[in-house]
């Protein structure tokens, strides 16, 4: 009992308070931009993954309103072969 004592003292000594990490903005709202284009290539490759998968938004800070029309605008941009369906070393092997 006398140990549980001195190590719980022990391990709040040296603690530090939890900080929890600060949310992320809004790119798109930040910046003012409305309309997401399927044309801008190199804006959109920023929110796809290594493997050519949408990414979250947790991951990447934007609203609701921006991840849904940034989703239509990728899914256009695949249509039209200037963005793939998957990553270059998956389709390789196909």
């Amino acid at each position: 009992m006398a140990n549980r004592e001195r190590g719980s003292t022990q391990s709040q000594r040296g603690r530090r308070k939890f900080t929890p990490p600060r949310r992320k903005r809004c790119i798109m709202c930040i910046d003012g931009i409305d309309v997401v284009d399927y044309k801008q290539v190199e804006f959109l490759r920023t929110f796809l993954t290594g493997r050519g998968k949408i990414r979250p938004r947790h991951k990447t800070g934007t609203c609701g309103k921006h991840q849904r029309r940034l989703a239509v605008a990728i899914k256009r941009a695949r249509h039209l072969a200037l963005l793939p369906y998957t990553a270059e070393h998956i389709r390789r092997y196909q």
